[in-house]
């Protein structure tokens, strides 16, 4: 993760994405990102999906599937790799589903890039200092703390102690007075 202090938007020459979501959101973001950058020299791909996304140039990009870096001496070659290449921008797509998260999330801690997030909705923001408001409320929204729904939430958790002692002690109390009836 490189830029995360800096407000600076570097250059799209090399790109690396990370489809850790639905296909439609990579599909939707390559056209523009092709148009948007005339300079941009290479996209990469990491997925786990079969196939490729509808509007990959694979002249100008690889991709890279998870499924061939199972264990830890290949993922280390699999970081080693992508360092190597010299990202400028690495796109994670957080869209609410669970597809790749701590691929994604590791990724961006090894691969030196300024590092940018695709939500469901096709939005994207910059994950530096400028943006720790809207992240902030990106990361409570998702953890269920946001809104009303919030308050609902931090009582669960703060009941949830009680509730797992009571259900211990029941459990327990139905187990003795099984033991003592036989």
């Amino acid at each position: 993760m490189r830029y995360i202090f800096s407000r600076h938007i570097p250059p799209f020459r090399r790109v690396l994405l990370v489809e850790s979501g639905s296909r439609y959101l990579v599909e939707h973001l390559l056209p523009g990102l092709y148009l948007s950058h005339p300079a941009n020299q290479c996209v990469d791909l990491v997925t786990c999906f079969p196939g490729l996304p509808q509007g990959f140039d694979t002249s100008r990009g690889r991709v890279f599937r998870v499924t061939g870096y199972i264990g830890r001496p290949a993922r280390k070659g699999f970081y080693a790799q992508l360092r190597a290449n010299g990202y400028d921008v690495c796109g994670l797509v957080c869209s609410g589903e669970d597809i790749m998260t701590r691929w994604k999330w590791a990724l961006a801690w090894q691969v030196p890039a300024k590092v940018f997030i695709l939500n469901e909705n096709g939005d994207y923001f910059w994950l530096d200092r400028g943006n720790w408001p809207g992240i902030r409320h990106f990361v409570l929204f998702r953890a269920g703390l946001s809104g009303a729904e919030g308050v609902a939430t931090l009582v669960r958790l703060a009941l949830f102690p009680f509730t797992f002692t009571y259900l211990l002690l029941l459990a327990a109390y139905f187990h003795m007075r099984r033991i003592a009836r036989s």
